[in-house]
């Protein structure tokens, strides 16, 4: 069943103005269920059939009242989301999603519109309604559209349409086992699976015509350890924008035994101790830590309200000098990169700060005309229920020369951290907190006792300004951002040394 509400209003950022429901349909799939599941045929995502003259009439109705762009994306989505714990299968689901929407910018001022049938009476109302933001406007003549070429990102070996789903349960099973068989003290494994196709087409009132499809696999192991009267839940993590063959270069025993490493390591960890010390972090995903504490500083919504740590800062020193910070949409097959971005712009790599100095903000349509700056490919939304706003994509510290080990060797005392939990950032101050997942002592150059409860305390210059060391060794560890809607997002970084970092711990430092 079908209804729409429409709501007509001035509209700040990070709101929207809505025309439908939430839409999609979702088969879910019990235990008992998973024999008709496996029978079912591998199915191929819907498609988006539309006219590009139907587009036209579309943006033309969108800026009758006036407006300065105006653009239409329309969505399908396919996806399969399947639970597997204590080696049964506990759920599976897949869900099947399409609609459009429908965007006006006049200013500083966007209005958006949504509907979850994509027919052109609907789209049209979705127009009109997007357009009230408009009212009493001088119209402006939109470009006829016409298909655009972008470079490809993202490669396909083994469509997940042709995947059948015994192989996706076999994936899952293979981790559960090796997870299980890595030690005694390993108590329960839960292995998630998520895939996705997911089909765009863009219009736009400056003549853009895009479409392509994005495939993207999700899969997580968190394994359960006990011993020594505590437990530890240890985490492994593999994302890409890829067809099946992500199993074939990463195998899903070596994302197991990952978990279950930590896990077992972590069950000999003291209580950490607080204070202010030096903090050397491994490469890979810790990367997030400047995601969050800078690179949201860095989105350019944030600067065009003049809010944060990074405002009017362009071309200055911000950072020391051996930091050099990039957001690149353009990796190979990585979890944040897209052929082009929800707003049809080309993904490109864009170096944020180059040796200590501010270069550039991550934008997108709206901020980039705000702050007449270029536009970056950073135009992202959740889905067609959401308009775009500027977010990361693939966001990593750049390698360094430094070697790991002497990092490690030239660091008397401090804590060495391997990878983080959850954490936050205050955007406006640049002020953030996280959680040490597992850490270890530095004691002597050596990295010695796992150490729990530490939690990581400052703010997003104290960072990058105490960061004297970084490694040649860049790594990147796939997640997903929060920003009022999710992104698919890579963080990566080499090992870094920060000097002088606040610790929160639960006893006091020796």
């Amino acid at each position: 069943m079908n209804s729409s509400c429409y709501l007509v209003r001035d509209i700040p950022r990070r709101r929207f103005l809505e025309v439908g429901v939430k839409a999609g349909a979702a088969l879910a799939v019990t235990p008992v269920l998973f024999d008709t599941l496996l029978a079912a045929p591998a199915a191929a995502p819907p498609s988006v059939a539309v006219d590009r003259a139907m587009l036209d009439r579309v943006i033309a109705r969108a800026l009758a009242r006036g407006g300065t762009f105006a653009d239409v994306y329309l969505e399908n989505r396919l996806s399969r989301s399947i639970l597997l714990e204590e080696s049964r299968f506990k759920s599976a689901q897949v869900d099947i999603s399409q609609g459009a929407g429908v965007r006006v910018l006049v200013g500083d001022k966007t209005g958006y519109a949504y509907t979850d049938e994509i027919t052109e009476e609907k789209m049209l109302r979705a127009a009109e309604v997007a357009s009230f933001i408009a009212r009493n406007g001088k119209p402006v003549q939109p470009v006829a559209v016409s298909e655009q070429r972008r470079p490809s990102y993202v490669t396909v070996r083994r469509p997940l349409n042709e995947v059948a789903d015994e192989r996706r349960l076999d994936v899952m099973r293979r981790a559960s086992d090796a997870a299980l068989k890595y030690d005694p003290r390993i108590r329960m494994a839960s292995v998630s699976y998520y895939d996705e196709v997911r089909g765009r087409v863009i219009a736009t009132s400056e003549g853009v015509y895009l479409a392509d499809q994005l495939p993207l696999l999700f899969f997580i192991v968190q394994t359960l350890s006990e011993g020594n009267g505590t437990r530890h839940m240890g985490r492994e993590r593999l994302s890409r924008h890829s067809g099946f063959e992500m199993f074939e270069e990463v195998t899903p025993e070596e994302v197991a035994r990952a978990a279950a490493r930590e896990s077992i390591a972590m069950l000999e960890a003291k209580d950490a101790p607080a204070g202010k010390m030096d903090v050397v972090m491994q490469n890979g995903w810790g990367g997030v830590l400047v995601h969050e504490a800078v690179g949201h500083p860095l989105e350019a919504d944030n600067i065009a309200r003049q809010v944060g740590a990074f405002t009017g800062k362009l071309g200055q020193k911000v950072a020391s000098s051996v930091f050099t910070m990039v957001d690149d949409g353009t990796i190979p097959n990585a979890r944040g990169t897209t052929n082009f971005d929800d707003e049809g712009t080309p993904m490109q790599r864009n170096v944020l700060i180059e040796e200590g100095v501010l270069l550039k903000y991550m934008t997108d349509v709206l901020s980039s005309g705000q702050l007449k700056a270029e536009r970056t490919g950073n135009g992202r939304r959740e889905s067609f229920r959401y308009f775009p706003i500027p977010r990361m994509t693939n966001t990593y510290i750049a390698a360094g020369r430094d070697k790991p080990a002497d990092i490690l060797a030239s660091t008397p005392s401090g804590l060495y951290v391997q990878s983080l939990s959850g954490g936050s950032v205050d955007p406006t101050t640049g002020v953030f907190n996280f959680t040490c997942r597992e850490a270890y002592l530095i004691e002597n150059g050596r990295e010695t006792t796992p150490v729990k409860g530490a939690t990581l305390i400052g703010s997003c210059l104290d960072i990058i300004q105490g960061i004297d060391a970084v490694g040649d060794d860049l790594a990147f560890g796939p997640g997903i951002c929060g920003k009022g809607q999710s992104a698919e997002v890579t963080a990566g970084q080499p090992t870094v040394r920060l000097r002088g970092i606040t610790v929160g711990g639960t006893r006091a430092r020796k």
